[in-house]
C-alpha cells in the first residue's frame, strides 16, 4: 500500500494529460469523474447513507464547501492545466501540497511553525519555483511562467485549503464510505454549471469516442475510488505520518509513467525541483506527523 497508493494518484495526472490529447474536455472530465464514481460507489453506500441521513443533512452546507475545494478547485484546474504542461510538472507541483497545508495553518489559525518546517516549506517551494520557471530564472523576474502550471498550482492550493478545513471542521461522525459519496456528490453539484459553460463554448464532448467512456472509468476506478480507498486502509493501518510520506513519491511515479506513457522526456529542471521538493518535504514533516491529512494528489 505504501507504494501503491502514490501510484493510484500519480496516474490521475498522466490521465489528465493524456485525455488533453485525445481532445477530452478537462472540466467535464471533472464532472464525468465524479458523477461515473458516486455511480459505482452508490450500491454499497446506500443502506448507510439512509441510516445516516439526518446527519448528512446536518452537514451539508459544510460537505458542499469542502466538495467545492476538494472535487472541484483542486481537480478541474488540474486538467485545464494539462493541456498545456507535462504530467511530471503536475506531479511536482502537487507535491508541495502538504507545504501549502503547513503554511495555511500557521498563517490562519495561528498554529506555530518551527525552524525546521519552515527551512523545509522554503526548500520545497524553491523546486516549484525551478519547475514552475522551467530552470529560467529570467522568467521569475519577468514573471513569465507557464500558464498550465499556474492552473496547476491553483488546484494545489485548492486541495491544501480542502485538507486543511477538513482537519479543522466539526463534521458529525459519518461512515468513511459515505462521507467520501456525499462529498462526489458536492463535486458533481459544483462541476456541474461550470461543464455546462465549457459545453457551450467548446461544444459537447463527442460522447461515441470511446475513449471518453475509457478515460472516465478509470479516473472512476483508479484515481478516485482506488486511491481513496487504499489511501485510507493505509492510514487506518500504519497512520497518517508513514501515509503522507508516502506521497512524496508521487511526483517520481507521474514523471516515470509519462516518460513510456506519453512519451515526457524528463529534463534537468524536473530532476533539480524534485532534488528540492523531496527532501523539503521530509523535513518539514519530521516534527510534526500529525499535520498530514486527507489525501495530497487530487
Amino acid at each position: 500500500m505504501i507504494l501503491g497508493a502514490p501510484a493510484l494518484f500519480a496516474a490521475n495526472m498522466v490521465a489528465g494529460r493524456w485525455a488533453h490529447d485525445a481532445g477530452l474536455p478537462p472540466v467535464f472530465l471533472a464532472f464525468g469523474r465524479w458523477a461515473t464514481a458516486l455511480l459505482l460507489l452508490a450500491p454499497f453506500i446506500a443502506r448507510r447513507v439512509w441510516q445516516q441521513r439526518h446527519l448528512l443533512l446536518a452537514a451539508a452546507p459544510q460537505l458542499l464547501a469542502l466538495a467545492a475545494l476538494g472535487m472541484g478547485v483542486a481537480v478541474a484546474p488540474q486538467y485545464i492545466g494539462a493541456q498545456t504542461t507535462s504530467a511530471t510538472n503536475i506531479g511536482l507541483i502537487f507535491s508541495i501540497s502538504p507545504m501549502l497545508v503547513l503554511a495555511l495553518e500557521a498563517g490562519v489559525w495561528g498554529v506555530k511553525m518551527n525552524r525546521r518546517q519552515a527551512a523545509g516549506l522554503m526548500l520545497a517551494l524553491s523546486g516549484v519555483l525551478i519547475v514552475l520557471t522551467r530552470g529560467d530564472f529570467n522568467a521569475l523576474l519577468g514573471l513569465s511562467f507557464g500558464k498550465g502550471d499556474l492552473w496547476v498550482l491553483l488546484a494545489a492550493c485548492g486541495w491544501a485549503l480542502y485538507t486543511v478545513l477538513l482537519k479543522h471542521s466539526r463534521l458529525p461522525d459519518l461512515d468513511q464510505g459515505v462521507r467520501l459519496g456525499a462529498l462526489m456528490l458536492g463535486g458533481v453539484l459544483v462541476l456541474a454549471p461550470f461543464a455546462g459553460v465549457e459545453a457551450m463554448i467548446d461544444g459537447l464532448p463527442a460522447f461515441g469516442d470511446p475513449r471518453l467512456a475509457l478515460t472516465l472509468g478509470f479516473l472512476a476506478l483508479v484515481p478516485s475510488l482506488g486511491a481513496y480507498m487504499v489511501f485510507g486502509k493505509l492510514v487506518s493501518e500504519a497512520g497518517p505520518a508513514v501515509a503522507g510520506t508516502s506521497m512524496f513519491l508521487v511526483p517520481l511515479y507521474a514523471a516515470l509513467l509519462a516518460w513510456p506513457l506519453l512519451g515526457e522526456l524528463p529534463h534537468l529542471y524536473h530532476l533539480a525541483g524534485m532534488l528540492l521538493i523531496l527532501p523539503g518535504m521530509h523535513l518539514a514533516n519530521m516534527r510534526a506527523p500529525r499535520r498530514v491529512t486527507g489525501l495530497v494528489a487530487g
